[in-house]
């Protein structure tokens, strides 16, 4: 059944329950964790994930391309099921790519993105017939030598750090001085100098920031970044035929968020197409989201070991932490720890819930899970379920820390 949660975070509003077990993907979370034969564990609905992008679908303007950022939640079974879902994927790394090319996935709808790509990656990338994001200048220059060694012809995006921030933004990525991308003011003498007999030109990516929750400010950094892209156009060697426009949607992780309002970022889009290809052709705008995508759709189990009191405050210990989840410990760039959303998951409600602090067995104070939420009346042997963790979690995390075991991962 469907029950109406007494605590604040929009994410466990509404959750389902059977017998006050936590239904996830359908099924009791304990027997999901018989199923996985330990704790603690990762489970992605892919239901939920099916879900998120047939809403961003209906919202978005129909040619617009949806990109999954693998970086989020690289699990090789996350990512073969979004293959059938978006329109292309951005890996991170050269290990990343290898993940991406073995789900079958055309090469032309992958993209590489980030500073400091080594030889090989680079290489390897060029070989496979990707389109790199261009960092540097240094970095251009490496991809035409390591193409020429092969015979080939790279195909290369110029990234760029924009002359403005994405305003609100949970983690920003441009508009300042950047490790990320070619300095906008820096771009049309690089391109003026581009050799098409060297690279093949795709476009332009621009990502000033991620996990927003302002449409508002998504608005203003999507129209200021089809209005750059449009301006550097102009001394490209070729007309663009892709422009990544980032992405930045952020979900509610604390108790004072609330859901992005899709509806006029779409609104936007549909009034802002028409101008870029006005001026650029028949050209692919493409939004890269990560996150939003993965984030609502995982969800980090863990089973309480101990029950203890300290000084008249309530303390459970649990076989999972931060060397699991280092985001939910308020290690992951938060400059203010604040709690995701938990449950008893084999016992969601109780009429008194009292306060408990969620901790890990790591022998260092940061591994703390949740802080005096009402989780006290779980007992050992209970399961304890973070929500909004199916982005930047366990891959995001320092799994070797104290050589505990590695948490499991399944999509159901």
């Amino acid at each position: 059944m469907s029950r109406e949660s007494k605590h604040r975070h929009v994410a466990i509003e509404s959750i389902d329950t059977e017998n006050n077990v936590l239904v996830w993907a359908g099924r009791k979370i304990s027997d999901i964790a018989e199923e996985v034969g330990h704790t603690p564990f990762y489970c992605y609905d892919r239901d939920r994930l099916d879900r998120r992008v047939a809403e961003l679908r209906a919202a978005l303007p129909e040619d617009i391309s949806i990109h999954y950022a693998m970086k989020a939640n690289p699990m090789p079974a996350v990512v073969a099921h979004m293959v059938t879902l978006v329109d292309g994927l951005d890996v991170a790394s050269g290990g990343e790519l290898r993940v991406a090319l073995d789900t079958g996935i055309d090469p032309q709808l992958v993209s590489f993105a980030g500073p400091g790509k080594r030889t090989e990656e680079l290489a390897q990338a060029i070989a496979s017939g990707i389109t790199l994001n261009v960092e540097s200048e240094l970095e251009l220059e490496r991809i035409v030598r390591i193409a020429d060694q092969q015979d080939r012809r790279a195909s290369v995006a110029i990234r760029v750090n924009p002359d403005f921030e994405l305003k609100t933004s949970g983690m920003k990525m441009g508009g300042r001085p950047a490790q990320f991308g070619i300095d906008a003011e820096r771009v049309p003498d690089i391109l003026r100098r581009m050799n098409l007999d060297e690279v093949d030109f795709a476009g332009f990516h621009v990502y000033s920031g991620s996990q927003n929750l302002s449409h508002e400010a998504i608005i203003e950094s999507q129209t200021k970044t089809l209005d750059l892209c449009i301006r550097l156009a102009d001394d490209a060697p070729c007309p663009p035929r892709l422009l990544n426009i980032g992405g930045g949607f952020g979900i509610p992780y604390f108790p004072a968020d609330r859901y992005l309002d899709l509806a006029p970022i779409g609104e936007n889009l549909e009034q802002l197409l028409p101008k870029a290809r006005a001026s650029l052709g028949d050209v692919e705008v493409v939004i890269e989201l990560g996150r939003y995508l993965a984030g609502e759709a995982g969800i980090y189990v863990s089973r309480v070991l101990d029950k203890k009191i300290s000084r008249g405050e309530t303390f459970l210990v649990v076989d999972g932490g931060l060397h699991h989840h280092l985001a939910a410990s308020g290690n992951f760039g938060q400059i203010l720890r604040k709690n995701y959303p938990a449950v008893v998951g084999t016992a969601v409600d109780n009429d008194s819930m009292p306060a408990a602090t969620v901790v890990g067995p790591l022998c260092r104070p940061l591994d703390l899970l949740a802080d005096s939420m009402p989780l006290g009346h779980a007992e050992v042997g209970d399961l304890i379920v973070l929500f909004q963790s199916g982005a930047y979690g366990l891959s995001a995390s320092p799994t070797r820390f104290l050589s505990h075991p590695e948490p499991g991962e399944l999509l159901a």
